[in-house]
């Protein structure tokens, strides 16, 4: 099994790039797991708690039971990966049951900060974006898909997003083998990581 982490600061486009990778290949083979279905569960915790969480830190990955899961999916061993509720700020009680494949892609701005998750990953991949490109589509995203109102999003990328992005994300470029600018000019890259994963795959 190849396991490929693809981190990048919030809002770079690492959807994107893994859409780029993924759509190329066959389905059967590509198996693609996000950090955002392993925010640790907050059961414990009141709403008004909740909103409260620095999600943007490290602390609030379970990263034992991700690095756990990808030990089984090595092993052959299907997984019960959870399922995130952004609106609730919370886990649900639903569970995606996830098959071993030949390729799986670990995407996710905090993957790399994480020394055990890092050694599992055979290539590791850092999506680079703009910064104020990447607030612009957070924004959008936030508003759209997450239920947010502009004044929440822009003083959570103010307090949390934009420090923490300094403090832990943009660092772990230094462990990428290979950094992907996103912009139309990211081809070449994109195209040498499908290469790698087609070697693998025949």
């Amino acid at each position: 099994m190849l396991i490929i982490g693809i981190a990048g600061g919030t809002g770079c486009g690492k959807t994107t790039v893994v859409n780029q990778i993924v759509n190329e290949l066959p389905e059967e083979e590509v198996g693609v797991i996000s950090q955002d279905s392993y925010y640790n569960d907050t059961s414990h915790l009141s709403y008004d708690e909740r909103i409260n969480i620095n999600f943007d830190h490290p602390r609030a990955i379970d990263f034992e039971l991700l690095h756990n899961h990808l030990i089984q999916l090595k092993k052959g061993t299907p997984i019960h990966q959870p399922v995130y509720s952004f609106v609730k700020h919370n886990r649900t009680n639903d569970t995606i049951l996830t098959h071993p494949r030949k390729v799986m892609i670990v995407e996710g701005i905090l993957i790399l900060t994480h020394p055990e998750l890092r050694e599992l990953f055979d290539i590791k991949i850092y999506v680079h974006a703009d910064s104020d490109e990447r607030l612009i589509r957070r924004i959008k995203r936030d508003l759209t898909e997450r239920g947010r109102d502009i004044e929440e999003v822009l003083q959570r990328y103010q307090s949390t997003l934009k420090p923490m992005h300094q403090q832990f994300i943009e660092p772990t470029k230094e462990y990428a083998d290979i950094i992907i600018p996103n912009n139309k000019y990211n081809t070449v890259a994109v195209d040498i990581v499908r290469t790698i994963i087609n070697e693998k795959i025949s």
